[in-house]
């Protein structure tokens, strides 16, 4: 599998960022530059059946976690820093259960092991309802959405995915009927009977309810060497609603 990727600065330790379900490596563009300003190639992947890279195969952690590797096999990327939001941090952690001493540092973006109930039944029937081969621009398929998902901000950063396609109509970036059918695989638990010690940060956001302080002691029976920040005034999407807290919380982590 050759995903897709972006890399900014030419120097430095190598920080590899992947995106969480819905997004793709557009998203992680300014905080990237940030990253890379700092000092650090930075890594931007699109996982499969997201953004630009192939719509193939399934969607599970056992998947995106091999896809990281040969990527990582690819790059000749020896240790570096996985960092995951949300899906993407499933992928991580699984990557780092399963493929041990390989990698410097792990950040975690609000997001646990534990497993997770079905997320985002409306927006994908939101999503479903959207003509994308009839519709003539993005507002209409705004109204359509606005029908199953009333926060602009969410709407916005799901219609980036659609694109217009060179022979008429629009496209989604996104594997629409593939994300339909294994919605629940996004959730699942990741597990491990061996720790894993090397230096983990898990961010969550204040407002947000994926990462509880009960979960806690489930996340460091894993992940032993694990420090948690909070970020303030944050919902789940802790990059994009505080960038600038989020990237502070990063390099501090880093040293």
């Amino acid at each position: 599998m050759n995903l897709n990727f972006k890399k900014i600065g030419e120097a430095g330790p190598a920080i590899v960022i992947l995106h969480g379900v819905f997004g793709f490596l557009d998203n992680w563009l300014t905080v990237g530059k940030a990253i890379s300003d700092h000092g650090y190639q930075v890594y931007l992947v699109d996982q499969r059946n997201h953004g630009r890279s192939p719509h193939a195969g399934g969607l599970n952690y056992e998947i995106f976690a091999n896809d990281l590797k040969e990527f990582l096999d690819q790059q000749n990327l020896t240790n570096p820093i996985l960092l995951g939001h949300s899906m993407g941090g499933k992928t991580v952690m699984e990557y780092a259960v399963r493929f041990p001493d390989t990698y410097e540092k792990l950040v975690i973006a609000d997001i646990g092991p534990k497993s997770y109930p079905i997320h985002h039944r409306k927006i994908i029937e939101g999503l479903n309802q959207i003509p994308v081969a009839e519709i003539e621009n993005r507002q209409q398929a705004d109204d359509i959405l606005a029908e199953y998902e009333p926060i602009l901000a969410v709407r916005q950063f799901l219609l980036k995915n659609l694109y217009r396609k060179e022979e008429g109509g629009f496209g989604w970036r996104f594997n629409l009927p593939l994300l339909t059918r294994e919605m629940a695989n996004v959730g699942a638990a990741i597990e491990s009977t061996q720790p894993v010690e090397v230096p983990t940060l898990f961010m969550r956001g204040d407002r947000s309810d994926y990462i509880l302080d009960e979960d806690w002691e489930g996340i460091l029976e894993i992940f032993t060497n694990a420090r948690l920040d909070t970020i303030e005034n944050s919902g789940h999407w802790i990059q994009a609603e505080q960038p600038k807290a989020f990237i502070a919380s990063l390099l501090n982590f880093l040293g």
